[in-house]
């Protein structure tokens, strides 16, 4: 398995610190406000990293944190005239429920940078007394800064050079830093803000220094893979870097792993341009599966151009697998006879796994893994257009289904019934009619075939067709569908 290294900007032979054991820490939310599409697809992304190198037998420990304290937390706090940790846990709650329809695996440790004060201080005095950081005077408090410039290998993530970051810096009349790139590690507390006791007064942590403090509690001093969105390549990984390496004297992540952006006509998305889409708007209009399955739909370190039409075709998609599994559910009432159909299909149902593996070995290449499941769909309804009845058909393309659902899986998609789906379209669609007044259609189209009144059994159909609902005629029942 073959996985892209940020920091080397190469393909890398994927190979754990510890055997079998594999440390993830991704940078997770901020809690001050509603998820957005590139919230969604950053933890996606690792989602499914985490899923798949399960499925491969690894033992994994994920750690996704929560930045609870912020400048951000602190604005809206005080413009809603309620606490911090009011406006922390409300929207570390939104968070949960956006992330939960979407299908996101909850981490194994999830902190809050609130909770880790104590290690962020201990950390923050020993890069005082190794020469990393100094303090600065801010009346009856102080502050800390740590000094980039005194740590020789910054920028080698981000690729940016100190004397290029010094000659673009901006010209601010700030005399409490040495450098215009010195970033803060405690800030002295100012009115109306959240604090803890501290060597250096009253203050409260930068945001950097939460996520060194974390991932080295919960996972240890060497991450196995660290990452989360492109965005965060640079300054907050960078700084990441600089200060963990200091600190240890060790690596502080042996792969560094980054998503791309989520655009919208080209650009990214940001509340200047007003072009942020919040999650919780696209599932009032969407499948949670569907925009899973678009958010997949590219290789995680391009950017994926939103577009609500891309959203449809992965309904269209979806809807494939499940009148698919609709069809294999018609087996249940066949008989088996002596005769088989079974020609090159075999060949396509043996090779589906390592195809699939393939693709997610080749740096979790989910577009290209994707394309396995779904040309293997296409093939398996060709055999089934034959329709095959022998006991060995039957048990080949139960068994069909059954991997389909077991790889799909690793991606968190085709797992429900397909009945269960139709249903989660037709609450989402807000067509205007309800599954039971759909249930009564059906039976009174049943009703009016018996009795050969075949005018009004079809125009109970092209009702229905008009409601958005197409029926299907089996040989033991009518099933319903709804139109995509």
């Amino acid at each position: 398995m073959k996985v892209y290294n940020t920091l080397t900007g190469k393909l890398e032979e994927f190979e754990p610190i510890e055997n079998n054991k594999v440390g993830i820490y991704a940078c997770g939310v901020t809690v001050y406000d509603l998820c957005h599409i590139g919230h969604a697809r950053s933890a996606v992304v690792f989602d499914v990293i985490v899923r798949y190198l399960r499925y491969k037998g690894y033992t994994v420990k994920f750690v996704r944190n929560f930045t609870d304290i912020d400048d951000k937390i602190i604005n809206r706090a005080n413009k809603e005239g309620v606490s911090c940790r009011q406006i922390a846990e409300k929207y570390t709650n939104e968070y949960y429920k956006d992330m939960d329809k979407l299908g996101i695996t909850r981490a194994d440790i999830e902190p809050k940078a609130t909770e880790h004060i104590g290690e962020m201080i201990e950390i923050i005095k020993t890069l005082i007394e190794k020469g990393y950081a100094y303090e600065v005077d801010e009346g009856e408090s102080k502050s800390v800064y740590f000094s980039v410039e005194n740590f020789k290998e910054y920028g080698k993530l981000s690729k940016k050079k100190i004397e290029d970051l010094l000659h673009g810096a901006r010209i601010e009349v700030d005399e409490r830093k040495r450098s215009p790139l010195d970033f803060a590690l405690w800030k002295a507390s100012k009115p109306g803000e959240p604090w803890w006791e501290s060597p250096w007064g009253r203050g409260r942590p930068g945001w950097h220094i939460e996520c060194t403090a974390m991932s080295i509690k919960h996972i240890g001093e060497t991450l196995d893979i660290h990452g989360g969105g492109a965005d965060l390549i640079f300054p907050h990984h960078e700084n990441e870097i600089a200060q963990s390496e200091a600190y240890t004297g060790k690596p502080f992540a042996k792969y560094w792993v980054h998503n791309g952006f989520v655009t919208i006509n080209k650009e990214k998305m940001s509340k200047s341009l007003g072009n942020v889409l919040n999650i919780r708007d696209l599932l009032n209009l969407y499948d949670a599966e569907a925009l899973r399955l678009f958010l997949l739909s590219s290789h995680y370190r391009s950017p994926i151009e939103f577009n609500h039409e891309y959203i449809k075709e992965a309904e269209v998609m979806l809807d494939r697998f499940y009148s698919t599994s609709m069809r294999i559910e018609e087996l249940r009432s066949l008989k088996s006879s002596s005769s088989s159909k079974v020609t090159h299909f075999k060949a396509y149902y043996e090779s589906l796994r390592i195809k699939f593996e393939e693709a997610m070995d080749d740096d979790f290449n989910t577009a290209k893994a994707i394309g396995v499941l779904f040309e293997f769909i296409k093939e398996l309804n060709r055999f089934l257009d034959k329709k095959p009845s022998s006991e060995e058909d039957i048990t080949l393309i139960k068994n069909s289904e059954k991997i389909l659902r077991e790889l799909g899986g690793v991606l968190n998609i085709f797992q429900r019934k397909p009945i269960d789906w139709y249903r989660d379209l037709l609450g989402i669609r807000k067509l205007n009619i309800t599954e039971e007044e759909i249930q009564k259609a059906i039976q009174d189209r049943t009703l009016a075939r018996q009795q050969k009144d075949w005018k009004k059994a079809d125009e109970l159909r092209e009702e229905l067709l008009k409601k958005g609902i197409i029926l299907e005629d089996k040989p033991d029942r009518t099933v319903w569908k709804v139109k995509i």
